[in-house]
Order: structure tokens, then sequence, then C-alpha cells
């Protein structure tokens, strides 16, 4: 088959700016080429990156993109402007995966090949643009749900593929460490922004120290930049003074880029916390199955998302984040685990085990069955 994956508009591939969804379909399309098709992505051009390039067999095509922006309305309005310059990009193809908001909308040649609409975060109102699309993919079950509400008549056209994970955080051969030669130390990794909840594991982990409880430190790796899709300089600012109590005991590591630094962090730790509020925003959650697949633990808080790989007390925990004491009920959480090392080192074994159905080879797996399907039926 001939395959396009159409990025979008804000974060470059090879995925130097981290992108839960620039790293999948970067891993994707390294593995449809390995199995014998030919591969296009087309994505945003950036420093350093050629306009035209093969990765492992991917043809990479890079167009004029942007870095993102705060505003809601200026975002969609930039991707417009990307979209147009990526349907002069296309290639003749047999699928066209669409990673942007207009993208599809756009696109009425199938000359591009059938379009395939993924449909990474939770829609806001546009999936009737995307009536006439071949395939509606989503990573999650409440996002397909909610695509279903949004848009009745393309209900027979969705289906839930999950996210790989990156080849680069994923070593099935290689056994993570043992819990007893992992630091003392509670890990977040991801957007430090609000809708992240990164406040509320300040202080919910303020409170679990607070108990008389020593030698544990809470490490939180990712950018506060705005144009980096964190919170901006205002919100590391409330992170900062949340902390200064326990400034000992926290630290703000940035934005890792390299993926070898970022396992590291994964394989050092004891316990992983993404306490996400995002209730409309949150899709997968690849970075609490990136901390299992290296033997790191998850705790999560309960938005439906999450369960499409994590059981409560089987491959991994969950907190009610939507209690009006959601501090006292992470910082319970987190006590309840540290007081049984011995559960937690089984939950190691657990989730690591968890993670084998996320390989990207699996993945992929399902996605070509489906292009298949499409190219074969049309359905």
């Amino acid at each position: 088959m001939k395959i396009t994956i159409a990025q979008g508009a804000f974060f470059p591939v090879p995925p130097l700016r981290g992108g839960a969804i620039e790293k999948a379909w970067f891993a994707l399309g390294k593995e449809f080429v390995r199995r014998g098709h030919q591969v296009t992505h087309i994505s945003r051009s950036f420093e350093g990156l050629p306009p035209v390039g093969l990765i492992e067999g991917v043809r990479h095509v890079r167009v004029p993109g942007y870095d993102q922006p705060q505003s809601i309305w200026l975002l969609k309005l930039l991707d417009l402007f990307y979209s147009i310059r990526v349907i002069s990009a296309l290639p003749d193809a047999d699928i066209l995966v669409a990673n942007t908001f207009w993208l599809p909308a756009l696109i009425r040649n199938s000359k591009h090949g059938a379009v395939y609409v993924h449909v990474g975060r939770y829609p806001h109102g546009q999936i009737p643009l995307y009536a006439h699309v071949a395939r509606l993919q989503t990573v999650s079950q409440v996002v397909a749900d909610a695509i279903k509400v949004q848009c009745a008549s393309v209900a027979d056209k969705v289906r839930v593929i999950p996210y790989p994970l990156p080849e680069d955080m994923f070593f099935p051969s290689e056994p993570p460490p043992l819990l007893e030669q992992r630091d003392r130390c509670i890990l977040y990794a991801g957007r430090l922004h609000p809708e992240k909840g990164v406040h509320l594991l300040i202080n919910g982990f303020a409170q679990f120290l607070s108990r008389g409880v020593r030698g544990w430190k809470l490490v939180l790796v990712g950018p506060w930049e705005s144009e980096l899709g964190g919170g901006g300089p205002d919100y590391l600012k409330r992170l900062q003074v949340c902390s200064k109590a326990i400034a000992t005991h926290v630290e703000f590591a940035g934005m890792v880029k390299e993926s070898v630094r970022l396992r590291q962090y994964y394989r050092r730790a004891r316990l992983f916390v993404y306490p996400s509020l995002a209730e409309k925003g949150e899709s997968f959650g690849l970075a609490p199955l990136e901390a299992m697949a290296n033997g790191c633990p998850a705790l999560v808080s309960s938005l439906d998302c999450f369960k499409e790989f994590i059981s409560d007390g089987q491959t991994g925990f969950v907190f009610d984040h939507r209690r009006k004491d959601a501090v006292q009920a992470l910082a319970d959480k987190l006590a309840e685990i540290v007081n049984a090392q011995e559960r937690l080192a089984a939950m190691s074994m657990a989730a690591f085990a968890a993670a084998q159905d996320f390989s990207v080879e699996r993945i992929a797996d399902k996605f070509l069955a489906d292009f298949e399907l499409l190219v074969k039926t049309g359905q």
C-alpha cells in the first residue's frame, strides 16, 4: 500500500519537541515500511531538518509550520494555513492519515487515498466536518463515544486503536530494574500545565511528606513554556510557590528531549504520577504507559481514558481527582502505596507485562488490517 501520514502544524517529526501523536506516527511509519509498504510522512519544517529526506525508508516532506500559540482561535487559523500547504505536497496514495484539524475537511479528492482521520484528542465540535471521510480512528473508547455523540452518522466509521509505545521507550527483552534498585523518587513527565494537575501533585506530595515520611523526592520532567504546550511563566511561578516549603524535596528538571535520558528517569523512579484534570482534553495518556513499559507503576487520576491500560490494584493505581478534597485523596493514595513496598514491587512487574500489548508491532498490525479493509471494501 501507499500510505501518507500528514502531521500537525506545530511539532516537528522526528519528535524533537516531543508530542505523543508525533512520536506514535513516527514509529508507525517506520514499521509500515518494514512490512513492505510505501510511506510518505508530511510535517512542519524545522531548523536542522531538510525539506525532503529519508529516515529508515520513510520519505519525509516538510512544509512551513508554526510554534503553538496560546490562543485557540489563532491555533485554528494557523492550522488552516498549514493544511493548505500540506495539500500541495500530498502524493497519490491508498491511505491518507490526517492529523490536522482542517485537512480532513478540505480533502475531497480520492487520488490522495481514503481519508483516515486520527482523532488524537477529545473532539470539540469538529466531527460533522468529517462526515465524508472513510474512517475516524481514535485511541480510547471514551473519545470514540464522544465522536458518535457529536455526529451519529459517522458511528459505523469509528475505530479504537490505541497509541503504540515509542520504540526508544520499550525493550520487552530487557527486564526493568527491581524496585529496591530504584531511587525513592516519585516522577511526573509531561507538560507543566494546569490541566495536567501538576499543582495538585505538588500539594498532595507536600501533604504526604507532612505525615512524617522521609527520604522521598518528587521530580517534575517537562516544559513550562507556553510555546511548548506548558502553562507559561505564571503557572511556573504558581508551582514554585506551592513547592516553596518542600523545595529540597522537589526537582524541576525541565524538558528532556533525549529519549535515553527520559527513559533513565522512568527506570530510576519507584512511582509515576499523572494527575490529569483534563476531563475533555485527555484522550489516552501515553506518559503513564511509557513509565509502565519501564517497570515504573503509574498512579493516575480517575479519567476514563486511563482505563484502556490501568486497572486499579492490578496494573496500576487510581485516585479520585473529582473529590472536593482531591489533594488529600492523592496524599492518602501515595501513603497507601509507599507503605506497601512488596505490593509496589509486584505492580512493577504487572505494569511491565501489561505494556507488552502496546508494542509498535502489535499496534501496527491493527492499523494495517484496517487500512487493507478500507482499500479492499471501502468500509
